[in-house]
């Protein structure tokens, strides 16, 4: 299990923090979690935004594409990153708490959201919660520590 940076009682909700499958409750029924999958992906994310170059097409027309640390992020995740059989097609609440190994990149999740495309949901529009949190600086194991769940 992924050793996440909140303890109990502190946020997010429990919810968030379920184990994939049956569980009890305080009856001791069995209910469904609403967690789909629990992850932790290694590597540091790069910025999407940060991490485009321009480039010429063919025909000379400006492309902008994904730098290479951004290809090599994309294919270090499809390698580590779980499958579900189908992909999603209900809305997700996704919570991913990020270790880089410094201070300096931008904390953002579009890159490791769009990763998930295919693997997990069939669109990241179905994405309609989000918690985003810098985990700290991380120099030996920079990684994704993810977390979705059906709304």
């Amino acid at each position: 299990k992924p050793n996440f940076a909140y303890g109990e009682g502190q946020y997010p909700p429990p919810c968030l923090r379920r184990e994939h499958g049956s569980r009890n409750d305080n009856s001791g029924n069995k209910k469904m979690s609403n967690n789909i999958v629990e992850m932790v992906i290694h590597g540091e994310p790069c910025s999407k935004a940060n991490s485009r170059r321009l480039v010429k097409s063919k025909s000379g027309r400006p492309l902008f594409i994904k730098s290479q640390k951004a290809l090599d992020y994309v294919k270090s995740f499809a390698k580590q990153c779980k499958k579900i059989e189908p992909p999603v097609e209900k809305d997700v609440a996704v919570r991913i708490v990020i270790f880089y190994a410094s201070r300096r990149p931008d904390l953002d999740e579009s890159l490791i959201l769009d990763c998930m495309q295919g693997p997990i949901y069939k669109n990241d529009r179905q994405v309609k919660e989000k918690h985003i949190i810098w985990g700290g600086v991380d120099k030996e194991d920079p990684r994704a520590e993810i977390n979705v769940r059906y709304l």
